[in-house]
């Protein structure tokens, strides 16, 4: 009699969960399903075969369980991906785009003469593959504007097509030339060197890094003199492992044009004082011998809160590393 009743209960219970799974595959809504109940899934030695739903696997025919560290991970990609030959062209137009469109259609009105651009490495390209993502489900999937990618190295074909396979745009690529990428002649190799192993143990951020010396200097001008963003008014830098929180749902780069704007930011912080001891100084040195490039309408009531004299360490490269800027 126990057995009986032990028996019915299983069947009991599994009618239930094929109700409950059909339920939720048919999306059927207003039906009050007892909220509070709660299902408990028992493991037997029953007799009985274990059942299938449609479209389900049977698990029975599996050879051995999956271990958790078996199972998919952001960085494992199929071997088909990589086998359709990645175009050695700067420029590389995403075969996709048609198909792409047809599920989510351009949003109407004009394009501005603009572009993302990034500074990537091959290593980095699971960690851009996410700021990608980002920016075009939250924006660029409704304006299909490019991409251009530049690095001091030339990129790999697992790159590109990681890349491209992901922009709804044309994806550029480029490579920057050594003298945009390393130390000026003028600069002391021996005092810098000194320099570099004084911040180290100070534990200054980056205090180290030569190839971050050499990123600052590359994007603090050189980057729009690279032949590909010639082509182009108005850029917005995206890093790798950069996130949006909300969709965009107008266009920067538009509201930039019609406003007449230079640049713009997402967010103000504090610089890192210790790695700058010797910028305002220079800063004003430039400004008292080359009065002629400072602007009328400046910004220094932002930087400094006495007129110029001190920096008030005020850093606006943006909290999430996506400026949008204009360069005549």
């Amino acid at each position: 009699m126990a057995s009986g009743s032990a028996r019915y209960l299983r069947y009991i219970l599994f009618a239930f969960f094929v109700s409950e799974r059909l339920a939720t595959v048919c999306c059927i809504q207003n039906v009050d399903m007892g909220q509070g109940l709660a299902v408990l899934y028992f493991i037997s030695t029953s007799s009985l075969p274990t059942p299938s739903l449609p479209g389900v696997p049977d698990d029975s025919t599996k050879t051995k369980p999956v271990a958790a560290e078996e199972s998919n991970t952001f960085d494992e990609v199929p071997d088909a991906f990589y086998q359709p030959k990645a175009s050695t062209a700067p420029t590389t137009p995403n075969a996709a785009k048609t198909s792409m469109n047809a599920l989510s259609p351009p949003a109407p009105g004009e394009r501005v003469n603009a572009t993302f651009v990034t500074l990537a490495r091959n290593t980095d390209v699971w960690e851009i593959a996410r700021s990608i993502r980002q920016v075009e489900d939250r924006f660029n999937r409704n304006y299909n504007y490019d991409w251009v990618f530049l690095n001091d190295k030339p990129f790999d074909d697992n790159f590109k097509q990681v890349t491209t396979s992901l922009v709804s745009g044309k994806t550029h690529y480029g490579e920057i030339p050594e003298e945009h990428w390393s130390f000026p002649p003028f600069i002391d190799q021996e005092k810098a060197r000194k320099v570099r192993e004084d911040m180290a143990q100070r534990k200054i951020i980056y205090g180290d890094s030569i190839s971050y010396r050499h990123m600052c200097r590359f994007e603090s001008g050189f980057f729009f003199r690279h032949p590909l963003m010639n082509q182009f008014e108005y850029y917005w830098r995206v890093e790798p492992s950069v996130e949006l929180f909300c969709d965009i749902h107008y266009d920067p780069f538009k509201f930039m044009k019609d406003n007449k704007k230079k640049y713009s930011f997402v967010l103000s912080l504090y610089e890192y004082v210790e790695t700058i001891p010797t910028l305002w100084d220079s800063v004003k040195s430039f400004i008292n011998k080359h009065p002629e490039h400072i602007a009328e309408d400046n910004s220094m009531a932002f930087l400094s809160d006495d007129n110029g004299e001190t920096y008030n360490h005020c850093h606006f490269v943006g909290g999430s590393n996506i400026p949008v800027w204009n360069v005549d």
